[in-house]
């Protein structure tokens, strides 16, 4: 709360929670809307086989009314060892069960009867006793922006089609302005104009004199992100980092993770992969790097703070404020 507080202080846009193994995001966010004003307020994100379309129609529509309209609502599919180790459904066609969950979350945003046919959702259940039903209660803001976290050009694709937002993880500003293409692509097939569509990379901060110790910050969970974020076969990120050129150093790390050496897999993570990955480093780079992402079409930089105290994040907030200007 301390943080979000100091964040809409400095005129920060929004303060995203994201969903881990234990942690609900929309809780949190309807915590944190009790104590602040006008601070936009996301899940980034909320993973679509961990709860059903209409399930997450009715949080969002929570979370907006009792923060008087700051909610953004993120969807993201997220991989096989969550969805079937942690959430127990199939992970098989990721894509076309995204497209039917926003569908189906817009109609019961827009407070129509629930109908929906598709490949992978089909409400109401056929040759059951249900009957398509409407929401009692409306958000907010009308229409609540949806934000979809995609990686690969598909998805991205997606987001470009049936999103008003999209949020690439880890992405350096140079990989953002070349996935551009795929956002248009999308938007373009829906005959939507891609200036609608928010683009909000996820980014991880660290920002001190010493660009060693803020690489010293960032390494720990970027080997996690590479190395345990998956399995060893299907782990997006460190797919990300083979198509980035550091294919070697990833695998390396991914191997040492999934042998149980985290020490190990840390340190198989090079500086130059940190740099690229994240906004790290000295004040002067950490503005070349903001500059570089609003030049690459970003709308909005979603920073994840690395530092160790709650006293310490409040600085680095302070730091990226002034930063971005």
């Amino acid at each position: 709360m301390a943080l979000v507080r100091e964040a809409e202080r400095l005129g920060y846009d929004s303060a995203w929670a994201s969903e881990g193994y234990g942690v609900d995001p929309a809780t949190t966010l309807a915590w944190l809307a009790a104590g602040t004003e006008r601070i936009g307020l996301g899940t980034g994100v909320i993973q679509v086989t961990g709860r059903t379309a209409i399930s997450a129609a009715m949080t969002a529509t929570t979370v907006d009314r009792v923060s008087g309209g700051r909610f953004l609502l993120g969807l993201g599919a997220s991989g096989p060892q969550v969805a079937e180790g942690w959430h127990g459904q199939r992970y098989a066609r990721p894509l076309a069960h995204l497209r039917d969950y926003v569908a189906v979350v817009r109609k019961a945003l827009d407070g129509r009867p629930v109908e929906h046919a598709g490949p992978e959702i089909v409400l109401p259940l056929p040759d059951s006793r249900g009957k398509a039903l409407s929401m009692t209660v409306s958000p907010a803001r009308q229409p609540l922006p949806i934000h979809l976290a995609a990686m690969g050009p598909k998805a991205v694709e997606l987001a470009g089609e049936i999103a008003d937002g999209w949020l690439p993880i880890h992405f350096p500003p140079e990989h953002l302005a070349e996935t551009m293409t795929h956002l248009r692509s999308g938007a373009a097939r829906a005959g939507r104009d891609v200036a609608g569509v928010e683009v909000s990379p996820m980014v991880m901060a660290m920002v001190d004199d010493d660009a060693d110790y803020a690489r010293d910050l960032i390494r720990p969970m970027l080997a996690v992100y590479l190395g345990g974020m998956g399995t060893r076969g299907v782990n997006f990120y460190n797919r990300l980092a083979h198509r980035l050129g550091f294919g070697s150093a990833a695998g390396r790390v991914r191997d040492a993770y999934f042998d149980g050496d985290l020490g190990e897999a840390m340190e198989e993570v090079p500086d130059d992969l940190i740099d690229t990955l994240a906004l790290c480093g000295t004040p002067e780079r950490v503005r070349e790097r903001l500059a570089a992402y609003r030049k690459a079409g970003a709308t909005r930089v979603i920073v994840g703070l690395n530092a160790p105290t709650v006293d310490d994040r409040a600085e680095q907030l302070g730091w990226l404020a002034e930063l971005n200007t």
